[in-house]
């Protein structure tokens, strides 16, 4: 478990794919600017999708917050040990928490975990230009814009880039 000053960061278990948790990934608004917004959810894809976890260094955690208990997001970190580098997400999939700096303290928690670990020289992490509370996060958290993906995707027909930051840990 990772403790942050309003969250806690908890291993995913199968236990935490409830009715909710599949809510947030087919629900358009907290999926807007991710491409989970083309596939529709279901206990079993949430399942596989944890199942990719296991045996793997990747971690996936439960975002809860820390004085209520209460699941409200989900962080990954996929690590690529031979390289010494963690790729980073994170989606908080109750609405009502965001803009209050749950997500940033849930951010600044796991990418601070990931750049402790062992070997690892290089956080990154990625988003779309839009994704303005995304790009915040990255920012505050010490990560700096490494290298644009001109028009990589769309959002509403319209062509976007993918930015990608990285932070190097000092190892």
């Amino acid at each position: 478990m990772l403790h942050g000053k309003l969250v806690d960061l908890t291993p995913f278990t199968p236990a935490d794919i409830t009715p909710q948790y599949v809510s947030w990934l087919n629900d358009p608004q907290v999926v807007r600017l991710s491409n989970q917004r083309f596939r529709r959810h279901d206990e079993a894809s949430c399942a596989a999708y944890l199942r990719t976890f296991e045996d793997s260094d990747n971690r996936f955690f439960s975002i809860r917050l820390r004085e209520s208990g209460e699941a409200i997001g989900t962080a990954t970190a996929y690590f690529s040990r031979h390289h010494g580098t963690v790729d980073c997400g994170i989606l908080l999939g109750v609405p009502t928490t965001w803009g209050k700096g749950i997500g940033q303290d849930a951010w600044d928690t796991l990418t601070d975990w990931c750049a402790e670990q062992p070997g690892i020289r290089k956080v990154t992490a990625g988003t779309l230009d839009c994704n303005t509370g995304m790009l915040r996060l990255m920012e505050r958290s010490g990560l700096k814009l490494e290298a644009t993906r001109k028009a990589q995707e769309l959002v509403n027909g319209q062509p976007h880039d993918i930015l990608l930051f990285a932070r190097f840990t000092g190892h």
